[in-house]
């Protein structure tokens, strides 16, 4: 069904409300390039509005020769910090009363040295998982309002590698920054799919996904190359330069299993999306297999709850309000 699925095959997007995280870059601008380009107003979330404003200008440059007069809004989102978070859903919620198409939890950070979020987590969990389960959950109402609503998440096929550690969550014992990411992707995958269960459970009309862009070069294994000179930097670095450059598919690529999820009208709430080559490194979308632990009921309820604890949002399940 997806063989030479290109962006050809979006459907119409117009009159629908997009949020992409980390859409200045990468992946996520040309996920919202190509939404916009269909019609789509999306809401360009960074923490630079300086690189928001870069990323439009770019953007629109791209769409022009086509003759879209695309629609964008930049919006400051720092995902490492939960009050920006806070203050980012309630700029949205003023801004369209009328609720949220889709929420593409894109953005992330990729195996640097240790570091904390503004609020204390170790930067890589805090920015790739709880930054977006918080943000996640303080627009569910927004995303209530629309029937159909999705909302992709991003993993990775490093969640193969992941396991998240409740015993050490924050890595404050020991720190191996690919185990972090490992376990932070894990987690991107089981909040993915843990979270549909609940949507199913509540009766809501709305569907997640997890997607993954197999392996893209983009600047996110760039910032990986960037590791200081550890021991471990000597080695990876030309392990990340060589696999940017022999297995890497561009951007462009790498965000068909994104744009997939997030419009493809005949997938099922719960999938799980990636490129169909050889070792899901690169190829045309399709729906891949996660690991069993992704599906783990317990697994899921325990990243759920200390989720919640750790950035102090609840999710309300019922059903929606009415669209203003």
């Amino acid at each position: 069904m997806s063989k030479g699925w290109s962006t050809e095959n979006i459907p119409d997007q117009s009159g629908k409300i997009a949020i992409v995280t980390g859409a200045n870059s990468g992946i996520g601008l040309v996920a919202a390039r190509e939404l916009a380009g269909k019609g789509a107003t999306v809401v360009v979330a960074c923490r630079s509005v300086d690189k928001g404003t870069a990323a439009v200008e770019q953007m629109r440059d791209e769409l022009a020769p086509n003759g879209v007069d695309a629609q964008f809004d930049i919006q400051a989102l720092d995902l490492a910090d939960l009050a920006s978070v806070r203050k980012f859903a309630d700029r949205i919620k003023a801004a369209y009363p009328g609720g949220i198409d889709l929420l593409i939890n894109n953005a992330g950070v990729m195996a640097p040295p240790r570091h904390e979020t503004a609020d204390g987590f170790e930067l890589q969990i805090g920015t790739n998982h709880l930054g977006h389960f918080a943000l996640t959950g303080l627009l569910l109402d927004e995303l209530k309002k629309k029937p159909g609503a999705r909302i992709v998440t991003l993993s990775s096929n490093a969640h193969k590698m992941g396991k998240i550690n409740f015993e050490d969550l924050q890595s404050e014992k020991g720190y191996k920054r690919w185990s972090a990411y490992g376990q932070s992707k894990l987690a991107n995958l089981v909040f993915a799919l843990d979270l549909q269960t609940r949507i199913a459970e509540a009766g809501l009309d709305m569907k997640s996904i997890g997607a993954h862009p197999g392996v893209s070069k983009t600047n996110l294994t760039a910032a990986g190359n960037d590791m200081g000179s550890s021991v471990f930097s000597v080695i990876s670095k030309p392990f990340l330069f060589l696999s940017d450059t022999l297995m890497a598919q561009d951007a462009e690529h790498g965000a068909l299993p994104t744009l997939y999820a997030a419009t493809n009208p005949d997938l099922a709430g719960g999938e799980y999306i990636g490129p169909d080559g050889l070792g899901e490194l690169r190829g045309s979308p399709t729906i891949v297999a996660p690991r069993k632990v992704a599906h783990n009921v317990e697994v899921a309820d325990q990243l759920w709850t200390a989720s919640k604890e750790l950035t102090g949002v609840d999710y309300d399940f019922g059903q929606a309000a009415a669209a203003v």
